[in-house]
């Protein structure tokens, strides 16, 4: 036998030589292995993915699915969603909604004992807007009464932000949160009112209430987008509602009970600036005058059934009143005249004598004193005016 290390071969004679191999049994494996298949260096190849981590996956998003469409539905429907006396509902805009009617007597808060101040009614009224911190304090009102040159004063009872100067027992006002809550807020009112020497007026800004809709939007004026809100974004109960009306005679006659002297009803009307081609729901149209008609003889048989030496007054746009009570208030020349209430309160009136004589015509039996100017400085001896701050002549 004969090695050659040339060629690595062993041969011997008479025989061919063989070739010497020296691969590893790894290397023989490795070459035996069919194409595209991957080494598994000992472990069993993953053969897919695990069915429980695709439900799981498909669980998930179907959960941020469903949150993503209850948050849009909170934002696009906030508006839409009515709280009545039975709890909340959707309202859509194209469903016709019919304000729930009640029937129940407002409850007025406790009668208090006090002593009337009589005001002769050819006597004109000086009187003058004080804040309601005053109420507690009658030596300061009789001071600003005095530094006014006026014989009256003015409290602002219902604000048009929809709160009550005052504790009330209404039901609705209390589910609502517009009741005042100051222990003893009352007894100081009535102390006020009590004094002898003082003649007091208790404004109520009627249907302009922005915190009433809030809770009850089935009150409201409503436009196709929920509650409809004026140029301030001021929201507005509607005086076609008859709840609304009734929860307005309710406040008067707490006033009342309270021991003013006069009620003052300010934005006892339907708007008249703003968007009002928006409104779907709730306002005057042809019916506003007959509407507001309906509420004045509501209030006053109220009142003056318990409370016959309650003055009651409405206040208008002079501006309007002027031009012949044509705006879209319901406030005409026509109703006023034959509302049946003490006074008649105007602001923004150039000339109040034209109004007077207006409304002399249509049958206004208050005197001259018995329309009211609102001003932003003290009137003339001679007739009824009021320093209302931030009201122009």
């Amino acid at each position: 036998m004969i090695f050659s290390p040339a060629c690595g071969m062993i041969a011997s004679e008479g025989h061919r030589t063989l070739p010497q191999h020296s691969h590893s049994a790894a290397e023989l494996h490795e070459k035996r292995m069919k194409p595209g298949m991957r080494k598994t260096y000992g472990y069993d190849p993953y053969r897919g993915r695990s069915p429980f981590r695709t439900i799981l996956k498909i669980v998930a998003a179907a959960l941020a699915l469903i949150l993503a469409l209850a948050v849009a539905a909170l934002f696009f429907l906030e508006p839409y969603w009515v709280y009545g006396p039975d709890g909340p509902h959707l309202q859509l805009p194209w469903e016709e909604q019919t304000p729930p009617v009640s029937t129940a007597s407002p409850s007025p808060s406790p009668t208090v004992v006090i002593v009337e101040t009589e005001a002769p009614s050819g006597t004109p009224l000086h009187a003058v807007a004080l804040p309601q911190e005053l109420l507690w304090d009658p030596a300061a009102v009789q001071e600003q009464v005095t530094a006014a040159g006026a014989n009256a004063a003015l409290f602002d009872m219902k604000g048009d932000d929809g709160l009550l100067g005052y504790t009330s027992s209404l039901e609705l006002a209390q589910s609502a949160g517009v009741s005042g809550q100051d222990a003893g807020l009352n007894e100081a009112i009535a102390a006020l009112n009590a004094q002898e020497d003082l003649y007091t007026v208790a404004r109520v800004s009627c249907f302009r209430d922005n915190a009433m809709p809030r809770q009850r939007n089935d009150l409201a004026i409503r436009s196709s987008s929920g509650n409809w809100v004026d140029q301030e974004g001021t929201r507005w109960l509607s005086p076609s509602s008859q709840e609304a009306r009734q929860y307005l005679s309710g406040v008067c006659l707490e006033l009342a009970a309270l021991g003013f002297d006069e009620i003052l009803l300010d934005n006892a009307a339907f708007p008249t600036s703003g968007e009002l081609e928006r409104i779907t729901q709730g306002g005057g149209g042809d019916t506003a005058s007959s509407v507001l008609a309906g509420f004045y003889a509501e209030v006053r048989q109220a009142v003056r059934e318990r409370y016959p030496d309650v003055r009651l007054s409405v206040a208008a746009s002079g501006t309007a009143l002027a031009s012949g009570g044509t705006d879209s208030s319901g406030q005409t020349l026509s109703l006023l005249a034959a509302s049946g209430l003490d006074r008649i309160w105007v602001r923004d009136a150039a000339d109040s004598s034209e109004i007077y004589q207006a409304l002399t015509q249509q049958g206004f039996s208050g005197g001259a004193a018995g329309l009211v100017s609102i001003l932003a400085e003290p009137g003339g001896e001679d007739i009824s005016w009021c320093v209302w701050w931030g009201q122009s002549n």
